[in-house]
Formats: structure tokens, sequence, C-alpha cells
């Protein structure tokens, strides 16, 4: 199939995973974060620096996208979770609602094909309750074509909130001790999980956010107990492999005890 011209509009045409001829670095066997969460934030402020519009900065965000995931298969990172909507963003201005929805189905009916040939399986995480019936269609079918892909797993959280997502747990796991099913005392981390919206996702190992704020904006509360946080200046339609690759050079730097601590006093 012959790709159709490039234009801003029609976002990134369909190209080969290393069409940037970038690669890289040689990462230690076993180093590289398995799961990295990350937080497309700056769309808005990258538009309005260029004279346009929010939405427009949203269509330019997945030009980064594509190519973040390109980057996250190169370096051998497994699972790869994005914030595409959240429960939050309801706030947001009826127009810039609208589009964000029509947006991320149509990123998903453009990309699940090329995501497959390269062997992503795509998930959704997030709830249903006030998500577009055509957007949560298109999130199932990219999961149905791509659930035998094991190269990197994508998990499009869209109508998804971190708070909201324990609550959910805990509602049925209390339904289940309402009904007589289960023991209060049988309340573990380990069941909380299991009622997850994804309960066998992995713990986040990094998390990253662009534009320069520094906060998780209630994005995998639960799953990144223990993630190290890397915060990047670089507003998201402008960002790359390269910025994740840079990420995950400042994760290797860190010294990850998970609570553990050794005793090593300075002379």
């Amino acid at each position: 199939m012959t790709p159709k011209p490039f234009t801003h509009r029609d976002a990134v045409p369909y190209r080969p995973l290393d069409w940037t001829g970038e690669y890289p670095p040689t990462y230690p066997k076993g180093a590289v974060p398995e799961h990295v969460a990350i937080v497309m934030d700056g769309n808005g402020r990258w538009a309005n620096r260029q004279g346009l519009t929010r939405v427009e900065g949203h269509r330019a965000g997945e030009a980064a996208l594509l190519d973040v995931v390109a980057g996250a298969i190169q370096a051998g990172v497994k699972h790869l979770s994005v914030y595409a909507f959240s429960t939050e963003n309801w706030s947001r201005s009826p127009d810039e609602v609208r589009f964000l929805m029509g947006f991320n189905r149509e990123v998903l009916h453009r990309r699940r094909d090329q995501l497959n040939e390269w062997g992503v399986r795509i998930r959704w995480s997030g709830r249903k309750p006030r998500l577009w019936g055509s957007v949560i269609k298109e999130l199932q079918h990219a999961e149905r074509l791509t659930e035998g892909n094991s190269t990197l797993t994508l998990t499009m959280c869209v109508n998804y909130g971190g708070r909201v997502e324990i609550v959910d747990a805990m509602r049925r796991i209390g339904d289940d001790i309402a009904a007589g099913r289960l023991k209060p005392s049988a309340v573990t981390e380990k069941l909380i999980r299991k009622n997850l919206y994804q309960p066998d996702m992995p713990d986040v190992d990094l998390f990253v956010r662009s534009s320069g704020e520094q906060r998780t904006s209630n994005f995998l509360l639960w799953e990144s107990a223990y993630a190290e946080m890397v915060f990047l200046d670089t507003l998201w339609p402008d960002f790359r492999r390269t910025h994740l690759w840079d990420a995950i050079g400042l994760y290797l730097s860190r010294d990850r005890r998970f609570g553990g601590a050794v005793d090593a006093p300075t002379a």
C-alpha cells in the first residue's frame, strides 16, 4: 500500500519502526524499565506558542506518540502506558472534549494496523460511563486485533483516573463482602490488584511527564507506588524517542531500594 502524502492534519504517515534512523544506547542486560508510564502534557501550551488553538496541539501530539512507541520498542521496553484522557478532562470546554473524544477514536482507527505490524498489543484502561460508544468500539476492536502480539503492550488510558480506579476496585470487593462471598479479613493488596482495570499490568518502573510540570495528575497511583519519576521540560508535541531514551538513562542512574537501605556512613 502506497502511503498518501503527509500533511499536518493527516498526522504521521505510515512508516517503518526505525524511520528516523536513530537507535538507543546499549543498555545493560535486564536494566531497561519493563513498564514506562507517560503523562503526555503540554499540547495546549505548544499550540498557543505557535499561535494555534489547543486542538491543533493535540493533533501534533499524535506524531510524538507514534515516535515514542517506536523508541520504546527499540529500547526493549515491554509495557508503555499513556494518559490519553483523564476522568478530570471532562471539565474542559465542550468543544475540546468533543475533539478529544473524536481524536482518540480517529488515532486508534488510523494507527491500529501499523501498531499491529510492529507487534504492539493495544489495551484500554478506564471507565465506560460517559465515554463515547464509538471510542469504546475502536478500543475494543484494537484490543481484539492485537491480542496476540507480545513485542510491546501499549495501554491507552482513556477516561481513566487513579483514584476512581481504586474506588471501583473497592466497590467490587465490597459487593463480594456484602454478598457473603468474601470475608473482610481476606482483603489484601493482591486482592485489590486483582480488581484493578488491568490486573496483570506490572508495576510502573519509570514514570515520565513532559512539559516541565512535576505532578502525577492522578495517573496510575496504585501501580506507580515505587516508580522512578522523571519530569522533562519538553512539551509533548516536541517529544521524541530520544527524550524517552534520556529518561531511561536517568532511570538507570537511580538507586532503587524499594524501602530497603544500606548502612554506608561517610568518613
